[in-house]
C-alpha cells in the first residue's frame, strides 16, 4: 500500500503550485490542504513545518489522521525544489525524472536557473521592486530560453519532468500579466513586454510556456480568477 502524502499549499503561491503540478501530472494520490498565509492556522507551524512556509508535506505514517493533527510518525518536508526531487524519487513510476545521469543533471540545472534567475527577476518585475527590473527579467528569460532544445517539447527532452513543473507557475503568471497588464509595474509595461515576447527572438520561450499553460493539469491547478482578484486588491495594487 503506498504511503500517504499530504501537501499543504496556498493558491497564490507559485512555490506550492509547482509541487501540486508534479503530484497531479504524476497521477500521485494525495491530499491537498489550503493554508491561508494571510491568517495562518496555529497548527501549521506547530505540527507541520517550523518555518511556517508553504509548500510543505507530510509523508507516511498512519492513514486517516486529520491534516491539522498529522501523525508524529509521518515525515515532514518543505522547500519546493526539495519536494519536487523527493516526489520524483519516491514515485519513480510517475516518470517525473529521467533515468540518465546526464539528463537528470540537466533537469537540476534548469530548476536552478528558474529558482536563482527567473523567479527573483519575475518578482522584481511584477512587483515593480527596483529600477531596471524589466531588463533583468528579459535577460533571465533569455537565459532560460537558451537552455531549451530546438526540437524538444519539454525543458529536457520530450517527457514532462519536474523541471517543467518548476517553471509552469511563472509561465501562468507571465501569460496572464502580459495579456491583462495586471501588476505593480507602470501601466502598459505588461502589454509592452507581451509585444516584445511575441517577436521571433522569443518564439521558442513563448511557445514553450504557452504549451505548459495549456496542459489540462495546469488549467486545473492555476486559479486565474483568484490571481486576478489578488493582483487587483489593495495588497498588490499599483501605488
Amino acid at each position: 500500500m503506498p504511503e500517504q502524502i499530504t501537501l499543504y499549499g496556498f493558491r497564490l503561491s507559485p512555490f506550492s503550485e509547482k509541487v501540486e503540478l508534479a503530484l497531479k501530472e504524476g497521477k500521485i494520490a494525495h491530499t491537498y490542504v489550503d493554508v491561508n498565509l494571510f491568517d495562518k492556522p496555529a497548527y501549521f507551524a506547530a505540527k507541520v513545518t517550523s518555518i511556517g512556509k508553504v509548500p510543505a508535506i507530510t509523508y507516511g505514517g498512519p492513514t486517516g489522521v486529520s491534516p491539522e493533527d498529522p501523525s508524529p510518525l509521518s515525515t515532514k518536508l518543505s522547500e519546493s525544489n526539495v519536494l519536487l526531487e523527493f516526489i520524483a524519487d519516491a514515485y519513480p513510476e510517475a516518470n517525473l525524472m529521467p533515468t540518465s545521469p546526464t539528463e537528470r543533471a540537466k533537469v537540476r540545472f534548469f530548476m536552478d536557473a528558474v529558482s536563482t534567475k527567473l523567479s527573483p527577476a519575475y518578482f522584481n518585475w511584477a512587483g515593480n521592486r527596483e529600477e531596471g527590473a524589466e531588463e533583468a527579467f528579459i535577460k533571465a528569460i533569455e537565459f532560460v530560453q537558451d537552455l531549451l532544445h530546438e526540437n524538444a517539447e519539454f525543458a529536457v527532452g520530450n517527457s514532462y519532468t519536474i523541471a517543467d513543473a518548476c517553471i509552469t507557475p511563472y509561465a501562468d503568471r507571465l501569460l496572464l500579466q502580459i495579456a491583462t497588464d495586471i501588476g505593480k509595474f507602470p501601466v502598459g509595461n505588461g502589454l509592452k513586454l507581451g509585444e516584445l515576447l511575441s517577436t521571433p527572438k522569443y518564439a521558442k520561450y513563448l511557445g514553450y510556456v504557452r504549451a505548459l499553460a495549456n496542459r489540462p493539469v495546469t488549467k486545473d491547478v492555476f486559479n486565474e480568477e483568484y490571481i486576478k482578484t489578488l493582483w487587483s486588491s489593495k495588497i498588490y495594487a499599483r501605488a
